[in-house]
């Protein structure tokens, strides 16, 4: 049975999800439906990709992937196709898809060509879902259009490199559930810069000098209770996506608070490493 993903801004206020999958459904009776998320921030294609690239490598290959976000085409944003790691997506031209082939560049990239499309305000219900039933039934992608190389990249969001290696600029890209703040610096431009120097990192007025593999990593077992780091906490990490994420210790956004509101980030906020 094959697999459609749903990634969109929609929330779940609205008629929109349900009218999705009605639509696929309509179409395609032998297929199976995961959202992934309906509360991507509205228009924010940053924030889409780093959810998209740390859920979608746990799917199957041959997994479709509709993606509704900013979806409507335009002359500056047309409704693409794009083969990427042997995993489908369906998308608008926003920028999304050149996040997402940072490190694998993409097998095929279509722009989607359907006879007789409905050019109205819900093209994800409209064209994206016609286009994965037509994947999901084992048609082609150049049954439903054409070669395309235009691929939009958004480049602002790449962590950057200064003072001959000395320092790492990144911003935040995304933050969680729990108030956990995401930077687009990943691990292995850490240590590649690294080269075992001690460093700083500033978020705000905050300094840590140390990065854990897990939440747990700030607590030493060995010290007595009373004696040792625990809840509330401030933490540096690198998260399950290998990037650099600061969170507070077994905190809860809706009571004490997270690393987002305690520390003041927000989505672009600069964090700064200071190799030392």
């Amino acid at each position: 049975m094959a697999i459609i993903t749903l990634t969109t801004d929609f929330g779940l206020k609205d008629f929109y999800v349900g009218a999705l999958k009605g639509s696929i459904y309509k179409e395609l009776l032998d297929i199976k439906i995961v959202d992934i998320s309906h509360h991507i921030e509205p228009f924010n294609v940053q924030q889409c990709a780093y959810v998209l690239e740390n859920s979608y490598k746990d799917f199957p290959k041959g997994t479709i992937h509709i993606v509704g976000i900013d979806s409507e085409s335009t002359l500056e944003k047309e409704h693409i196709v794009v083969l990427i790691d042997g995993h489908y997506f369906v998308t608008a031209n926003t920028g999304v898809i050149g996040l997402l082939t940072l490190e694998k560049k993409p097998t095929k990239v279509f722009q989607i060509a359907i006879p007789n499309p409905i050019k109205g305000p819900f093209p994800v219900k409209d064209i994206f879902a016609k286009v994965a039933c037509h994947i999901a039934r084992g048609g082609t992608l150049e049954v439903i259009g054409k070669p395309f190389t235009a691929l939009k990249e958004i480049k602002e969001f790449k962590a950057m490199v200064s003072d001959t290696g000395n320092k790492i600029i990144g911003n935040v890209i995304y933050i969680d559930n729990y108030g956990n703040v995401v930077t687009n610096i990943p691990k292995h431009l850490f240590e590649s810069y690294r080269n075992g120097r001690d460093f700083e990192l500033h978020a705000r007025n905050n300094i840590l000098k140390k990065i854990h593999h897990k939440y747990s990593g700030i607590v030493d077992f060995n010290l007595d209770k009373n004696s040792r780091k625990g809840p509330g906490e401030l933490l540096a990490l690198f998260n399950s996506s290998e990037y650099i994420e600061l969170a507070i210790y077994k905190s809860n956004l809706d009571t004490v608070g997270g690393a987002s509101t305690l520390l003041g980030l927000d989505y672009r906020d600069t964090i700064t490493i200071n190799f030392l």
